[in-house]
């Protein structure tokens, strides 16, 4: 799974810092990363410090690379009740000694000592430590091409290694889950599973190197903003993984948990999705849905599968267009930093996303007008369709994928039409406007207070509200959040 040089959010690993851990990580300032390995009756507690550490409200931490701030505004669990932590919540369950009739292992996945593991990443030392969470911890280590034995760093092939912590919240049922759905599917736009270790009470995955790390990250966390070109590709790939798992799976899927911490990147940004503990079958037969416990995260969850826990593959429909929203505007799903009415990204991007002609009002302002009108207007359309509130309306995902298809190689950039440079114009015209105005009625006293310059003519007409304008001037635009 993609974890590389560059600063990376651990929510792609979906590893997020849980309320269920133990109090020695708080009495130890919340920023390590405590692993308990029961190996031939030895336990190692491996703690290591990351940048960027858990904040107080319980949100993920950063990669060891990362040097970033944390957001306050990360992705809540969805359930039973509301909650701060930031890791979407599984169907736990404790370890069992009945594996081998659980683990339904494919046969190209390859099997890993503990030792082999635990060499390959150097002994699980801070400098290998990539992420930390609910799940575990993910270090990066270095094996052989086509076996199991650990090799020098930067000789043979990197892979990132997944533990299980025993205290978090995520358990045994979503490692077998994880194990048995990506040792069976194998496709372009999912990470790949290369193997796993099962020794005792040990559970680790080992998954392809995905270096660019997660969308999450590049969206939200990176001060360069993604190119148009680059999204669309991004939002193409994960729509084939997602249309892959429900329509031409051998047994269809619902992924349950689609969000841009669970899209990881590869050198060339093909998006994989990652991260299957809470990946569900659907229904077969003259089944319409599969009822089951809420999971997910805020933000990005159906409505209806929140009210009533029946679970289809147009829940993930609907989190698509969540995502692709995201993409689309540079906001989070969920985001407490911003003004009320604009904290719930779909809630306040809804009622817009059928004009046509304020479009550019939605897009991220980073993009700077480097971004198709066409492919912006289908791209939008197509989020308003996944996001309608009646499910049946929904598309499916290959229809989602055919309408994206094109939008890469779109050319007509908005920062070249005649429209976008009079709107652009006019927003800086009237800028300067409020500036100027400013200037002409304001002036400064000899004590250094701003005073009104009102000729005695007009001063009897003025109104209060002319005479306090100053105050009444509009806040700046709040920045979207990197």
């Amino acid at each position: 799974m993609g974890l590389g040089p560059e600063a990376i959010q651990v929510g792609a690993w979906n590893v997020g810092k849980s309320n269920g851990k133990k109090k020695k990580d708080e009495e130890d300032g919340g920023t390590g990363c405590w692993i308990k390995f029961r190996f031939m009756g030895s336990c190692l507690s491996s703690k290591a410090k990351v940048d960027g550490s858990i904040s107080g409200s319980g949100t993920s931490t950063q990669y060891a690379e990362s040097k970033s701030t944390n957001d306050t505004s990360k992705d809540q669990p969805v359930v039973p009740v509301v909650s701060s932590s930031t890791t979407s919540y599984a169907e736990s369950a404790p370890s069992t000694p009945n594996v081998a009739e659980e683990l339904k292992v494919a046969s190209q996945l390859r099997k890993f000592s503990f030792n082999e593991l635990k060499a390959s990443t150097r002994g699980f030392r801070p400098e290998s430590l990539l992420g930390e969470g609910g799940f575990g911890c993910v270090f990066k280590g270095w094996i052989s091409e086509n076996g199991t034995a650990p090799v020098k760093a930067g000789m043979g092939l990197p892979v990132a290694v997944k533990t299980l912590n025993h205290d978090g919240l995520q358990g045994h049922r979503e490692w077998l889950a994880e194990v048995n759905y990506l040792g069976d599917l194998l496709h372009p736009n999912l990470v790949k599973l290369i193997g796993y270790c099962i020794e005792d009470d040990q559970r680790l995955l080992v998954y392809e190197f995905m270096p660019r790390g997660s969308l999450e990250n590049h969206l939200f966390r990176r001060s360069l903003p993604l190119p148009w070109s680059i999204r669309m590709k991004i939002a193409l790939g994960a729509a084939k993984g997602l249309a892959f798992l429900h329509e031409e799976a051998e047994r269809p899927v619902i992924y349950r948990d689609f969000k841009t911490s669970n899209i990881l990147l590869d050198a060339d940004y093909n998006a994989k999705l990652s991260d299957f503990g809470l990946a569900k079958d659907g229904p077969e037969g003259d089944k319409t849905h599969v009822s089951t416990r809420v999971m997910g995260t805020y933000g990005y969850a159906a409505p209806e599968y929140v009210m009533t826990g029946h679970l289809t593959s147009k829940s993930d429909v609907y989190s698509f267009g969540v995502v692709l929203l995201e993409m689309l505007t540079g906001r989070r799903s969920m985001d407490k930093n911003r003004p009320n009415g604009e904290q719930n990204l779909v809630e306040w991007a809804r009622p817009h996303l059928g004009e046509r002609r304020r479009f550019y009002r939605l897009l991220d302002p980073r993009l700077e007008g480097r971004f198709s009108i066409k492919g912006a207007q289908k791209a939008l359309q197509l989020a308003a369709q996944c996001l309608t509130r009646d499910q049946k309306a929904r598309p499916l995902m290959s229809e989602v994928v055919e309408v994206l298809k094109p939008l890469p190689d779109m050319k007509d950039m908005a920062s070249s039409s005649s429209y976008f440079q009079a709107l652009q114009a006019e927003r800086a015209g009237s800028s300067t406007n409020v500036r100027n105005s400013s200037r002409m009625h304001q002036g400064l006293s000899r004590t250094g207070q701003p005073t009104r310059t009102l000729s005695a003519s007009n001063a009897q007409h003025a109104s209060p509200y002319h005479l306090n304008q100053r105050n009444l001037s509009p806040k700046p635009r709040e920045q979207s959040s990197i």
